[in-house]
């Protein structure tokens, strides 16, 4: 009996630990025509390119920053007051997320999924913040959208582009 619990979970951290890290595509990129940045998932087309050769650890960098730099763009407009309100809504309203994401991307998930069909956000634990509260949810997930974008942008001027 313990010899088979002992399989059991050796196979478990063995399948956790090889869990390959999900590429953050969504299906529209534009590093094919010619974009140092994906207007899609945002990440650089060095990274697109070579995604499938990145080890975990780079993948999971790749990750992080993006992250980072989402969650820094929805803060700037929308509060997470609960987390557990917001956890319990995502799953009642069937949203894939990333549990292991901060809640801000959680929210922008959320809003792709259907700014249209929320009509408070308060019901999700979540509040615009005041500079935000006359724009609708459609016009805040394109900001976000928009300004995620230009910080991606930025941050590869900063780090990877060569003036010729």
């Amino acid at each position: 009996m313990f010899l088979v619990y002992w399989n059991w979970l050796s196979n478990k951290a063995m399948n956790e630990k090889h869990k390959r890290v999900k590429t953050p595509c969504i299906g529209v990129c534009s590093t094919g025509i010619g974009d140092s940045v994906c207007r899609g998932c945002k990440r650089f087309n060095h990274e697109v390119i070579h995604w499938n050769s990145y080890t975990d650890g780079e993948k999971k960098a790749v990750l992080n920053r993006l992250q980072l730099l989402l969650a820094q763009v929805v803060s700037d407009k929308i509060q997470v007051y609960d987390v557990d309100k917001l956890t319990d809504e995502i799953k009642r309203q069937q949203v894939r997320v990333n549990d292991h994401s901060d809640p801000h991307c959680w929210v922008f998930d959320l809003l792709k999924a259907g700014a249209t069909q929320i009509s408070d956000l308060n019901t999700f634990g979540c509040r615009l913040r005041p500079a935000w509260q006359n724009s609708s949810l459609i016009d805040i997930r394109n900001l976000i959208d928009a300004h995620f974008f230009e910080l991606s942008s930025a941050h590869y001027q900063r780090y990877f582009f060569t003036p010729l």
